[in-house]
């Protein structure tokens, strides 16, 4: 795969997308590239004047018209919503699922349901919704989750009994760490149980490095750090990471090369994967503890309240 691009983009005519965060950053160029190759994408955002936006923007140079979906991940009624609506529309025919969507280092908070917002958010909320729309899946030709990771997960830790961090010190980068560590024991988990079940489904995941989005900045922002800090943050992150063009390479190559295997982990190739072309990625040992992904599976069951059935 080297130096694969998004010339390297197969055609997308009869192919359902619904990509979750779409309406900045590594998801709104997604739907751009996708739409352009001849997809029906279904943009997920939570607010829906960015939304519309988003989809304007997208719609400029789309095939297929892009359509819009409310989301917010942060509260299950949402998830559920926004499920029954892509079911509806799509007639239970959805191809591929993106799980792109996350906050990142945000202060201490919950979501809607009482969760932490980052565990919530990141892990949660996508794995109710993956669950929810399992049987828009399951019958596809060649049906897809790619979930989004992050390097971060390599410093993470996974606490199955204090996931909300009401008993640990809470930490912005330690609960984004491990947030992003449960996305890639989710999705190992769920290709070793799509596998076991027969189904075609591919359970692939991904990472983009360090990309230049408003991912970090807001983080700053909702710490209410001054304008300077703010300022002088922006300058820096332009000058470490990549475009987000470039980022959204491993995410674009997990949802459409035919060369992408369930049960693996992309991203760029170059020092650290931190830049670089789309390559297989390093996972840290806890990241592929099946007995973790499981207990961690079924909490998830629990907490969300959504019952798990690739079958």
């Amino acid at each position: 795969m080297a130096q694969w691009t998004t010339s390297d983009v197969p055609d997308q005519h009869g192919r359902t997308v619904l990509i979750t965060g779409a309406n900045s950053g590594l998801g709104l160029h997604c739907s751009q590239v996708l739409a352009t190759r001849g997809a029906r994408v279904l943009m997920a955002c939570r607010d829906p004047e960015r939304g519309r936006e988003a989809q304007q923007r997208v719609a400029a140079d789309a095939e297929v018209e892009p359509e819009l979906v409310e989301l917010d991940l942060a509260d299950l009624s949402s998830v559920r919503k926004a499920a029954d609506q892509v079911r509806e529309r799509t007639g239970d025919e959805l191809d591929v699922l993106l799980n792109n969507a996350g906050v990142m280092g945000p202060p201490l908070g919950a979501t809607r349901d009482g969760f932490e917002l980052q565990i919530g958010t990141n892990h949660l909320g996508h794995a109710a919704l993956t669950w929810l729309l399992m049987p828009a899946l399951r019958d596809r030709p060649d049906p897809r989750v790619v979930t989004l990771s992050s390097i971060a997960h390599r410093g993470g830790s996974l606490d199955l009994d204090d996931l909300n961090f009401h008993r640990r010190r809470y930490s912005p980068s330690r609960a984004y760490a491990q947030s992003k560590l449960a996305n890639l024991l989710f999705g190992f988990e769920l290709d070793r149980r799509a596998r076991r079940a027969g189904l075609p489904l591919r359970s692939v995941l991904a990472h983009p490095g360090m990309s230049s989005t408003e991912l970090a900045l807001n983080s700053l922002r909702a710490r209410s750090l001054s304008d300077r800090v703010t300022g002088i943050a922006r300058k820096v992150n332009g000058l470490i990471t990549q475009s987000t063009e470039q980022g959204a390479l491993p995410q674009l190559y997990a949802a459409t090369a035919p060369g992408a295997t369930s049960g693996s982990y992309y991203g760029p190739n170059g020092f650290a994967e931190i830049r670089g072309y789309p390559a297989r990625a390093k996972t840290s040992t806890a990241a592929r503890d099946a007995d973790t992904a499981r207990r961690l599976w079924k909490l998830t069951e629990e907490l969300t309240g959504v019952t798990a059935d690739p079958a």
